[in-house]
């Protein structure tokens, strides 16, 4: 592998990890009467690259991390829109597993506010994350969700 394409991964990665715990500080956030900004900073300081009980956390892109976690919770009421249009019928936004709606929120915000990754690069990063989380259906419901609400809000990408 060339320096490049390793520089290219770490960033890869590191953007992933952001993606990552930004899930986890969101399912944080439905369980906390903290504000977002508290529970990123708490991430910042205590897990995000830190060492804890021996182990090394991995760094991630901060300002991403950051980005989706205090954007999500502020556009919370628009992307949840959005994702109870996407759910099949008779299902809602607050009967989601909290994991799973966790990262549909922060996929969904991605959609709408981080116009500089493409959509289909978003979809292929967050069923990722959830099957992290899941080894059931669960990440095929992330894949036909993410894409019904990327081709709605970003449909020229998909012409």
């Amino acid at each position: 592998m060339t320096p490049r394409e390793q520089r290219r991964g770490d960033k890869h990665s590191r953007r992933r990890l952001a993606r990552l715990n930004a899930v986890q500080a969101l399912y944080q956030l439905e369980h906390d009467a903290e504000s977002p900004k508290i529970v990123v900073d708490e991430f910042l300081a205590h897990r995000i690259g830190a060492e804890m009980d021996g182990d090394q956390f991995k760094d991630s892109d901060k300002p991403l991390f950051e980005d989706i976690v205090l954007h999500t919770k502020e556009r919370q009421e628009e992307i949840d829109l959005l994702i109870a249009d996407a759910l099949e019928k008779g299902r809602t936004p607050d009967r989601l597993e909290v994991v799973l709606l966790a990262l549909l929120r922060a996929a969904t915000y991605e959609f709408l506010g981080r116009v500089d990754m493409p959509a289909k690069l978003l979809i292929k990063e967050y069923v990722g994350i959830a099957r992290t989380f899941f080894t059931g259906k669960e990440p095929a419901l992330v894949n036909g969700v993410l894409d019904k609400i990327a081709k709605q809000v970003r449909a020229a990408e998909f012409e």
